[in-house]
C-alpha cells in the first residue's frame, strides 16, 4: 500500500478514534492525539509529508485563531487595575525565576528563553472541555493574553536574531512589529467608533438570518487576510491569526453561534492534525539518548514549578485552588516551545539532545498539566459539595 494512503488512513483513524480512547483511558483528548502520533510515527505508519506538514501548520494557526476568539477584549480592558498589575507580576516572576534558575543550573540560552513562555493555544481546548465561564479559565485568559504578547515578541526577536543577527536588521524588524501593533490598535479604535455610530453595519456584515454562512466566510477571510499581512511584514503568523480571532470576538460577539461553528471545524479536524503532527515530530528512539529524559523532566519541573510560585500573585484575586488551576492552564506553551526549539536547532544554537529535551518537555507539560487540572478541579468540586 502506498505510504500516502497509509498516512491518510492512520490520520483518519486517529481523528475518529482518539476521543473514544481518551474516554477509555480517562485522559484528555489532546495528550492522546500526541502520544498516538508519536507511536504511529515510530511504527512507520505516520510520517512527515509535504501536505501533512502544511495542514498541521494551518491547524496550529487555526488553534491560535480559536484562542483569540475566546478572549473577551472588553472584559480585559475593563478588568481592575489590581488584576492587570498582578498579571504583570505573574509574568515578571516567570522571567526572573527563568533567568535565575538558568544561570544557577548553567542551562542553554534557548532553554532559559523557553522557560517563561506563555501560550493560550491550549486554553481554547480547556475552555471547550470545561466551559469558558469557569473563573480560573477567565483568569488564565487575562494573564495568558498579556503573556502571549510578550512571548510572541520574544519569539519574533529570536527568529530575527537567528536569521539577521543583532544589528540594524533586527531593530528594523522590531520596528515593524511595534508599528503593526500600533496600527492594529488604531484600527480597533476606528472600528469601535464606526460600529458605535452605525450598529446596523454589524448586521450587514453578519446577517442574523443567513443561508450562505456569511459569518463563517467573514471569519475565514479575516483569518487568511491577517496571515497574508504577516507574511508581507515577515512577522510571526501566530500573532496575526490570534489578532484575527480577537477581532471577531470584539466586534461580532452578537453572533453567538459563530464560535461554536468555528470551534467544531477546528477541534473536529484541523487541530487534531496539528497535535498528531507534534507527536510524529518526536522520535521515540530519542528516549534512549543520554540526558534526554532527565533534561526534559528538569525543564518540565522548572516550568510548572515557576508558574505555581507565580500563582501566589493571583491567590488574593481568585483563591488558592483557582489560582493553582490557572497556573497549570498556563503551563502548556507547547506550540511556542516547539517553535523556539526548531529555530534554535536550525540556527545551531542548540544540539539535537537539547532539541529533543525541549520537545519531550513540551509533551510532558501538556500531559501532567491536564491531569493536574483534572485532579485539582475534582478536589474543588468535592470541597464545594461538602460546603
Amino acid at each position: 500500500m502506498p505510504a500516502e494512503i497509509t498516512l491518510l488512513l492512520m490520520l483518519s483513524l486517529v481523528i475518529w478514534g482518539a476521543p473514544f480512547l481518551a474516554k477509555l483511558l480517562r485522559m484528555p483528548t489532546t495528550p492522546v492525539e500526541i502520544i498516538l502520533g508519536s507511536i504511529l510515527s515510530f511504527m512507520g505508519l505516520v510520517h512527515h509529508h509535504e501536505y501533512f506538514d502544511i495542514v498541521a501548520e494551518v491547524g496550529f494557526l487555526y488553534l491560535m485563531f480559536l484562542a483569540g476568539m475566546e478572549v473577551d477584549l472588553k472584559q480585559i480592558i475593563k478588568s481592575p487595575r489590581s488584576l492587570i498589575r498582578r498579571a504583570i507580576f505573574f509574568i515578571a516572576t516567570l522571567v526572573i525565576l527563568a533567568f535565575g534558575s538558568g544561570m544557577l543550573l548553567g542551562l542553554n540560552t534557548i532553554v532559559i528563553i523557553s522557560l517563561p513562555l506563555i501560550s493560550i493555544g491550549l486554553l481554547a481546548s480547556l475552555s471547550k472541555n470545561y466551559g469558558k465561564k469557569e473563573e480560573w479559565i477567565r483568569l488564565a485568559f487575562i494573564v495568558g493574553v498579556l503573556g502571549e504578547i510578550v512571548s510572541i515578541a520574544a519569539l519574533t526577536i529570536i527568529d530575527a536574531a537567528s536569521s539577521v543577527g543583532f544589528g540594524l536588521a533586527l531593530f528594523a524588524k522590531l520596528g515593524y512589529l511595534f508599528l503593526f501593533i500600533l496600527a492594529i490598535y488604531i484600527v480597533y479604535r476606528v472600528l469601535h467608533l464606526l460600529f458605535w455610530w452605525y450598529p446596523e453595519l454589524k448586521r450587514t456584515l453578519m446577517p442574523k438570518l443567513d443561508t450562505s454562512d456569511q459569518d463563517v466566510r467573514l471569519a475565514i477571510a479575516l483569518f487568511f487576510i491577517l496571515i497574508s499581512l504577516m507574511l508581507v511584514l515577515d512577522l510571526e503568523l501566530a500573532l496575526g491569526t490570534f489578532i484575527a480571532g480577537v477581532a471577531i470576538s470584539a466586534f461580532f460577539h452578537h453572533e453567538k453561534h459563530l464560535e461554536e461553528k468555528m470551534s467544531s471545524l477546528g477541534f473536529g479536524f484541523l487541530v487534531p492534525l496539528f497535535f498528531i503532527h507534534v507527536g510524529a515530530s518526536f522520535d521515540l528512539n530519542a528516549l534512549a539518548y543520554p540526558r534526554v529524559v532527565t533534561g526534559a523532566l528538569l525543564i518540565t519541573a522548572l516550568m510548572i514549578g515557576m508558574r505555581i510560585l507565580g500563582a501566589f500573585h493571583l491567590k488574593p484575586i481568585a483563591g488558592s485552588r483557582h489560582a493553582l488551576l490557572s497556573a497549570f492552564a498556563l503551563s502548556m506553551p507547547l506550540t511556542l516551545i516547539i517553535a523556539v526549539a526548531t529555530i534554535g536547532y536550525d540556527a545551531s544554537i542548540i544540539d539535537i539532545i537539547v532539541y529533543y529535551q525541549l520537545i519531550l518537555a513540551s509533551l510532558f507539560e501538556v500531559i501532567l498539566s491536564m491531569f493536574a487540572i483534572k485532579l485539582v478541579r475534582k478536589g474543588l468540586k468535592e470541597s464545594q459539595t461538602t460546603l
